[in-house]
C-alpha cells in the first residue's frame, strides 16, 4: 500500500493573465447546477476549442470554431446520451452560459493554453509569480491556486525500462509495460486503479510474469506503481489545476 505520509507539501502559484470580458458571468446558473467541473482543450489542427461542463447527474460538451458553436450531452459516467439529463429550463440556462464561456475561451486561444503551460512550467521550476506578456494596458486577472504535493518517489530501478498508460475499464486502470534493455516496454506486468470505496490507489501484478528478469519482486513493484498512479492521474498538477481555476473565472464562478 502507498505510504501517503510521504507526499510533498502543498504549493502555491499566482499568474497574472489577460482574460478579457467574462460574458458567461452575467448569465446565472441554475443552484444546483452551479458548481460544474470544468474542463478545455484546444485542437489546433482544426482550430476548434473544446469545453466540458460536468456533474454528477451529466455533461454538456460544447465544441467552438471559427464558424460557430456546437454540443452534446453524455451521462454523469461519460456515456453519450441523444438528449439533456436536465429539465428544459435548466438545459437552456446552462447552453447559455456554457455558450458564452465557451465563445470568451475560443477567442483566447491556442494563447491562453500556451500561458498556462508557461505558468505551470515557472512553477515547476520554483517560482511562484507568472505575469503573461501584454502588448498594450488593459485589465489583467490575478488567479491564484494552491498546488497538490506529490508522493515522492524513486525512478525505475529494475531491469530493462518501464511506461505506463491508461486501459480500458472501470475506475480509471493503468498497466505498466516492461521491455528488456532499451527496447520498446510493450509487455504488460502489472495494473493500477482507483478503489471506488475509498479512493486510494490500489494494484496487482499479472499472472505469468517472471519478476527475476523485470529485477524487481512484485512486492516493490506494486507499491511503486501505486505511487505513480497518484502523481500523474490523480493528483492535479498545476497546469490542470490553473486551466480549471481559470475556466472558473471566465464562467464568473470565481469573482474573487
Amino acid at each position: 500500500m502507498t505510504d501517503l505520509s510521504l507526499r510533498m507539501p502543498n504549493t502555491r502559484l499566482r499568474a497574472v493573465l489577460n482574460l478579457g470580458v467574462k460574458h458567461a458571468a452575467s448569465f446565472p446558473l441554475p443552484t444546483h447546477l452551479s458548481s460544474p467541473e470544468l474542463y478545455a482543450d484546444w485542437d489546433d489542427d482544426a482550430q476548434l476549442s473544446d469545453l466540458h461542463v460536468e456533474f454528477d447527474s451529466g455533461q454538456l460538451h460544447v465544441e467552438t470554431t471559427g464558424g460557430g458553436t456546437d454540443h452534446h450531452f453524455h451521462t454523469g459516467a461519460g456515456e453519450h446520451r441523444a438528449s439533456s439529463p436536465w429539465p428544459d429550463a435548466d438545459t437552456a440556462a446552462l447552453l447559455r452560459w456554457s455558450s458564452a464561456l465557451a465563445g470568451d475561451l475560443h477567442a483566447l486561444m491556442p494563447g491562453l493554453l500556451d500561458d498556462i503551460t508557461q505558468a505551470a512550467a515557472w512553477h515547476d521550476s520554483g517560482f511562484d509569480l507568472y505575469i503573461c506578456e501584454v502588448d498594450e494596458p488593459g485589465q489583467l486577472d490575478l488567479i491564484e491556486i494552491e498546488v497538490e504535493g506529490e508522493l515522492m518517489t524513486l525512478p525505475w530501478l529494475g531491469a530493462g525500462t518501464v511506461t505506463h498508460d491508461h486501459i480500458d475499464g472501470e475506475n480509471h486502470p493503468i498497466a505498466l509495460a516492461w521491455g528488456p534493455g532499451e527496447t520498446e516496454a510493450d509487455q504488460p506486468i502489472a495494473q493500477a486503479w482507483t478503489d471506488a470505496a475509498t479512493g486510494v490507489p490500489r494494484s496487482r501484478a499479472l499472472p505469468g510474469v517472471d519478476w527475476d528478469v523485470i529485477g524487481l519482486p512484485a512486492v516493490e513493484v506494486l507499491p511503486w506503481l501505486e505511487g505513480i498512479y497518484l502523481n500523474h492521474h490523480m493528483i492535479p498538477d498545476a497546469e490542470g489545476t490553473l486551466l480549471n481555476a481559470v475556466l472558473r473565472r471566465l464562467g464568473g464562478l470565481d469573482l474573487s
